[in-house]
């Protein structure tokens, strides 16, 4: 049997036992995380990440452990710290980035070392089936087949049924904030071997390196960085999800059609959580009143897991006036020579402000890099951004970002072979006078225009669930003998 399929069927059994006992508590976890089979695939995971390129404190990237160390030398002692008791996390080397949409603040990032990426990963691929099997269907952020376009389909679909007051919340520094003790309080309602908890509170204990050099302890949070940071988080604000989607399970007050609109005839409000990470809205189906209420409500909830509420960035909007959420601005206004009203989700300004700069940059006067290398970079950004945002309302946007790209790149050519406006049509014009593609050594400029804009829909309960899907691969099959 392959690695791959060893710690398949793994995940696919715990997810099975967890989501069959709510209430089990797992024992012998330890010999999952440093089995040779997890292990190999833990390493896989770093591998692949983009961060492979980038080293801890110690230096050692995971290119210098295939070509010096070996990878398989190097899983093997691993394992045997593991296993005998000796490893230890180490303080994760601090580095600060520029947070997006040019506020000029920072985010800091933990970035662990090779040895620890490998642990930790190996830990979630045994911790995430188990925590899976609780996590609400209204958190979408760093879940498995679930994606950021799911929480912009639901908030869609809920405004469009009447719930029109919002409450967007702002958690301030929550991945730098969360307690320690609560968490693993948390991690212990289904997890008890002691060894593996231990590993837990060890990365959330190892501490910091800063850019000057100086350690620091860690007394609270999980640094964002770190592969397994993402699944404690998403453990830690579970919490919330449970008290405000607790109404919507089976026998509770907002379970089922009716009971929604017999508390809206009451004058009770309705509510629903959605959850992207730490970015969260809750959708209201009543009035300001009920929405303030909620924000208080909320914030007890966070309180004992370490966490608040922004004063500054948590407000109360109604959908009329729009609110920005995972990039995308969400608004309930009139349809255009109509009387109706609908709901629309637009790209934010932010974002388009972040393409722009990027394309500046790249076509900027002082550019150093060769037009072919620039133009790729351009082409990988655009196509990636066009992706994520063309189930919006966006066509006249892409049009407009296409318009504005296309001429920072002509003047920056203009400019760099010094070309007059008939250079540029020789160059780039059939012989009837109609415009081709901008193309640099073959590499042409990719047209945001071209993108063809797509609803998301609401996929719901349709959403596949993890592990689930992978049973019937686990399943003993007979070998064709044809192969």
């Amino acid at each position: 049997m392959g690695p791959h399929r060893r710690v398949s069927e793994m995940q696919v059994k715990l997810h099975r036992w967890a989501a069959a006992d709510p209430g089990r508590q797992f024992d012998d976890l330890f010999n999952l995380v440093h089995d040779p089979a997890t292990l190999l695939i833990a390493f896989e995971r770093v591998a692949g990440n983009t961060g492979a390129r980038t080293p801890g404190v110690d230096g050692l990237r995971v290119a210098d452990v295939e070509k010096v160390i070996g990878v398989s030398g190097f899983l093997d002692d691993l394992r045997a710290r593991l296993k005998g008791g000796t490893f230890r996390a180490v303080p994760v080397r601090e580095r600060k980035i520029p947070k997006p949409g040019g506020s000029g603040k920072v985010r800091s990032l933990g970035i662990p070392t090779v040895a620890d990426r490998v642990v930790q990963a190996a830990l979630k691929l045994v911790l995430e089936p188990i925590f899976e099997a609780d996590f609400m269907p209204v958190s979408y952020g760093f879940r498995p087949m679930r994606r950021a376009h799911d929480a912009i389909a639901e908030i869609h679909m809920f405004g469009t049924k009447g719930y029109r007051w919002v409450l967007d919340a702002d958690i301030e520094a929550c991945f730098d904030t969360i307690d320690h003790a609560a968490l693993m309080d948390r991690v212990r309602r289904r997890v008890k071997d002691k060894r593996v908890l231990s590993l837990v509170k060890a990365f959330l204990k190892a501490g910091v390196l800063t850019e000057l050099g100086q350690s620091e302890e860690t007394p609270a949070g999980t640094p964002q960085g770190g592969i397994l940071s993402p699944l404690l988080a998403n453990i830690a604000l579970s919490v919330l999800d449970e008290h405000l989607h607790g109404p919507w399970q089976p026998g509770g007050d907002l379970a089922t059609a009716s009971r929604r609109v017999r508390r809206r005839r009451q004058g009770l409000p309705n509510w629903r959580i959605v959850r992207y990470a730490d970015d969260l809205v809750v959708l209201v189906h009543g009035t300001r009143v009920d929405v303030e209420a909620l924000r208080e409500e909320v914030a007890n909830v966070l309180a004992p897991m370490g966490l608040r509420l922004s004063p500054a960035k948590t407000q109360v909007v109604h959908m009329s006036d729009g609110f920005d959420f995972l990039g995308f601005h969400i608004q309930w206004r009139r349809k255009r020579g109509t009387n109706s009203w609908h709901v629309y989700t637009f790209i934010a300004q932010r974002p388009i402000r972040s393409l722009k700069a990027k394309v500046r940059a790249l076509t900027k006067r002082t550019s150093q890099q060769q037009p072919k290398v620039a133009l790729i970079r351009l082409n990988q950004i655009m196509r990636g951004w066009a992706n994520y945002f063309k189930h919006a309302v966006c066509k006249h946007t892409l049009g407009n970002l296409a318009y504005f790209a296309w001429w920072r790149v002509v003047r920056w050519l203009q400019r760099l072979h010094r070309w007059t406006w008939k250079d540029v049509r020789r160059r780039f014009t059939t012989p009837y006078g109609r415009w081709k593609p901008i193309t640099v050594d073959e590499i042409a400029l990719f047209s945001l225009d071209s993108v063809p804009v797509s609803r998301y829909r609401y996929r719901g309960n349709a959403i596949p669930k993890p592990w689930v899907a992978l049973e019937h691969l686990t399943a003993p099959t007979v070998e064709s003998p044809l192969r």
